[in-house]
């Protein structure tokens, strides 16, 4: 086994990948160190226990997910090629889909991806307005789209069906 002490990022990585593969059981000391090919030890230089260690995964993904948006909001360009460059990125993060499932036991997750929403939900307004469509149902209406196609358990290319989606978008303005 490998001794060499990783750094807090390897250990986030890891817990993605482990989470994307295995579920929220997969995130403690133990699996993550056999994964890394190191010591628990490793583990608790960087976290003060496993739920610390959760903390750590939710805030790099949170800060992540919101930095997105804030770099969405100073795009400029064809409204409906950012709303499909915005859906196609959601879609896109495995990592996405797993949190969604561990937040269904999880409050803190939960949490966490509900302030998400709201900022994406905000933004997808913003770029419905820009269609003429100022009803908030429809910004609702495609989180959920984005939210729900990755865990259909239908052989369906998730990226068209959301194309679909804004082409009638693009239709009704």
């Amino acid at each position: 086994m490998n001794s060499t002490r990783l750094s807090p990022e390897k250990w986030i990585d890891a817990g993605f990948t482990a989470l994307c593969a295995q579920g929220p059981q997969a995130l403690a000391a133990e699996p993550l160190a056999r994964q890394l090919g190191t010591t628990k030890g490793s583990f608790y230089w960087h976290f003060k226990d496993v739920p610390a260690y959760h903390t750590a995964l939710l805030r790099h993904w949170h800060s992540k997910a919101l930095a997105d948006v804030v770099a969405r909001l100073g795009e400029e360009g064809p409204a409906d090629i950012r709303l499909r460059n915005f859906g196609h990125g959601i879609l896109a993060d495995q990592t996405e889909a797993a949190l969604r499932v561990w937040a269904l036991n999880n409050s803190m997750v939960a949490a966490s991806m509900a302030e998400v929403d709201a900022e994406r939900s905000q933004y997808l307004n913003h770029l419905l307005r820009q269609f003429g469509l100022r009803n908030p149902a429809f910004g609702q209406a495609i989180l959920g789209a984005l939210i729900g196609l990755p865990h259909l358990q239908i052989e369906t290319d998730t990226p068209d069906a959301f194309d679909a989606l804004v082409d009638t978008i693009v239709a009704l303005a």
